[in-house]
Parts: structure tokens; C-alpha cells; sequence
């Protein structure tokens, strides 16, 4: 009979709790079977298996193998991400800049994901009355609308704007506030949690909705916010205004993040 307890191991990358990335493999005593497949890991890296895993068909195409390796892709967003681990990045990212900038870093804030509603005002650059990020509506002909964004004008109609998947950022002009891919390319997570009631659960003045679930919450509650459409989408699903949701702890090759910051302002002829 052995004289030791037996140990597990799982994962040798990850993010902890104060968003810190972690080299090494976790080796501790085993309780149980429960213990181990309840263990519960941010994984650093994206799901390289993402593609397949949305798309049978695929199996075969270079960018399932090279996308998430090769230099050509260095300025394509990110996907295959959850929630949890863009959360977590945010986290690493503002405790680098911190540590980067020495006593002058604990002025910064943080870096973090947007709520629904920054992600809106962003995406229309200010103009309420806009459908897209752009001035004016989209042309409904299928052979239209590619010049703005990167999504599917029609039914199958993936390379019409002539990329099968994502595009390089910057291949589409800017919105008004020289922001890149506010429609279409993939879609975005935000900070902001999904429900059917949110409307009276918010104020106007600040509409979040925020739930931090825990491991063992039912799923419906772990529901986020994505905005924005993606290339696989049609029209419709890449206006500024449409609300769409998916499980924090899913990671799809649709589905990206970018990051915000809260800029601190002065009145007028104090900003330094």
C-alpha cells in the first residue's frame, strides 16, 4: 500500500483570482473524483479548436492550424476566448502597465471590458439615431454593404466581402470615433450580464447590469452580453443595437474582446 497520498495535476498555464499568469503545473493531494474534475482554471490561451469545434466542414483549412501561430495573423482579433479569460487579461494587462510605469502606475486605471451601453454610445460615435457605426443606413442588395464591415450580405455568401472568416483590423474605415470593426469581423464581449427584465433592473442614467456567477450558479446565469456581429452574421446582426448573449465560460471563433479604460478629465484649461 502506498505510503503517500496520490496527487493530481492540471494545467500548466493559467490565470488566478488577481488576474496574475501562472507557469506551473498544479500538483496537490487527491480528495476525490469530484476534486479534480471541479477544479476550475481560467486557461491563458484561446481554444485553438474553436474553429472546428463551431464549423465541421473546417477540419481541413489552413487557418484552423494557423491562426493562433503564425505571423500573418498578428493583426486579426483574437478569438476563441471566453468571457472569463478576457476578464482575466484585462486583469494581467493593467497589473503590467502598473508595474511597468513604478509608482506612477497606481494612478492608471484599470483596463477592463465595456458595459453594454459604453459599447453602444462607442459603436454609434455618439449619434443616437444611427443604425451602424457609420452615417446612413445599410443598402439591402447582397452585393452591397461589403465596403463597411466584414459580415455575410447574404446566405452563404461567406467570401462575398472577400474573406471567408475574419479580416486584418483596419481593412474597413473607421467610425467617427476611429474605432475599427464596431460592425461585423467578430463579435465583442462586454462587462454587462444577460436578462430577459434588465430594463427594470437599470437606470437610464447608468444602465449596468453586472453578476459575477459562481462555479456552481445554474448556466442561464452565466450569460453575457456580446455586441457588434461577427463575419458569419447577415445584416440584420451587425446593427448597433442589436443585444445578443453567450455562456461566459464558451469560447467561439466568432467572438473577440477589446479592451477599455476610464479616462480621469479636467474642466476646461486643467487637463494635464
Amino acid at each position: 500500500m502506498p505510503t503517500r497520498d496520490p496527487v493530481i495535476s492540471k494545467d500548466t498555464a493559467y490565470i488566478n483570482d488577481d488576474g496574475e499568469i501562472v507557469r506551473e503545473t498544479i500538483t496537490r493531494a487527491l480528495t476525490g473524483d469530484y476534486d479534480f474534475v471541479n477544479t476550475y482554471i481560467v486557461n491563458v490561451y484561446p481554444d485553438t479548436t474553436a474553429w472546428i469545434n463551431d464549423f465541421d466542414n473546417s477540419f481541413n483549412e489552413p487557418y484552423v492550424r494557423l491562426y493562433f501561430s503564425h505571423g500573418g495573423y498578428s493583426d486579426y482579433p483574437v478569438v476563441g476566448v471566453s468571457w472569463e479569460q478576457a476578464m482575466a487579461f484585462s486583469n494581467w494587462r493593467t497589473d503590467f502597465l502598473r508595474k511597468s510605469l513604478g509608482k506612477d502606475g497606481i494612478h492608471i486605471e484599470p483596463y477592463r471590458l465595456p458595459t453594454e451601453a459604453e459599447w453602444e454610445y462607442a459603436a454609434r460615435a455618439g449619434k443616437s439615431e444611427n443604425k451602424y457605426p457609420w452615417d446612413g443606413d445599410l443598402p439591402m442588395s447582397e452585393d452591397k454593404g461589403c465596403f463597411y464591415a466584414n459580415f455575410k450580405p447574404g446566405e452563404g455568401n461567406y467570401t462575398r466581402d472577400g474573406h471567408i472568416i475574419t479580416s486584418k483590423v483596419g481593412t474597413y474605415a473607421p467610425n467617427d470615433f476611429g474605432l475599427y470593426d464596431m460592425a461585423g469581423n467578430v463579435s465583442e464581449w462586454t462587462s454587462t450580464a444577460y436578462n430577459e427584465s434588465v430594463s427594470r433592473l437599470t437606470s437610464d442614467v447608468n444602465p449596468e447590469y453586472r453578476y459575477d456567477a459562481a462555479v456552481d450558479d445554474p448556466y442561464r446565469m452565466k450569460r453575457k452580453i456580446v455586441r457588434g456581429g461577427s463575419w458569419k452574421d447577415v445584416q440584420h446582426n451587425v446593427r448597433s443595437d442589436l443585444r445578443m448573449w453567450e455562456y461566459q465560460n464558451e469560447q467561439r471563433s466568432y467572438i473577440g474582446f477589446r479592451n477599455v479604460r476610464t479616462r480621469i478629465g479636467f474642466a476646461k484649461g486643467r487637463n494635464k
